[in-house]
């Protein structure tokens, strides 16, 4: 899994922060990428994943926004995970790719337009409505990824 970045946009939650870190972690995910981050998330929740990510040896990057995200790490594919897409996740879309991104939305209103246009807007198959981000992760990564 090492050609996969997990990345959680526009976090405002330490707890939802927090939770989706470990999560991801346990899933032996090597690297975060956590974007847009304010409020509480800013304030106790990096902090506290930076003190979990030196723990288990993982890393974590840090950004001001998603661009800055895809200008760093330059992916050749960027999924976001939106139970409003119409596209459903498929491994298909993975093979052969050096390096995926797939990014998870932490607000309840989702990505925005801007944002929609920055990758594959994508759910995950047989859900039909939209659930907190550390359930999706958690689907996706026992179902496709791990």
């Amino acid at each position: 899994m090492s050609n996969v970045l997990i990345g959680l946009h526009n976090v405002t939650s330490s707890q939802r922060l927090v939770e989706f870190v470990k999560t991801a972690f346990s899933f032996n995910i090597k690297s975060i990428v956590i974007t847009r981050v304010s409020g509480t998330a800013a304030q106790s929740g990096i902090p506290e994943i930076g003190k979990i990510a030196f723990k288990e040896g993982k890393s974590l990057i840090i950004l001001p926004d998603l661009k800055d995200a895809i200008e760093v790490i330059r992916p050749d594919s960027i999924f976001l995970i939106s139970q409003s897409a119409e596209m459903e996740f498929n491994l298909k879309n993975i093979e052969n790719k050096s390096l995926i991104y797939i990014v998870f939305s932490g607000s309840e209103g989702g990505f925005s337009r801007i944002e929609q246009s920055m990758g594959t807007l994508t759910k995950i198959p047989r859900l039909n409505r939209e659930i907190p981000p550390v359930a999706l992760l958690s689907i996706l990564l026992y179902n496709f990824i791990s």
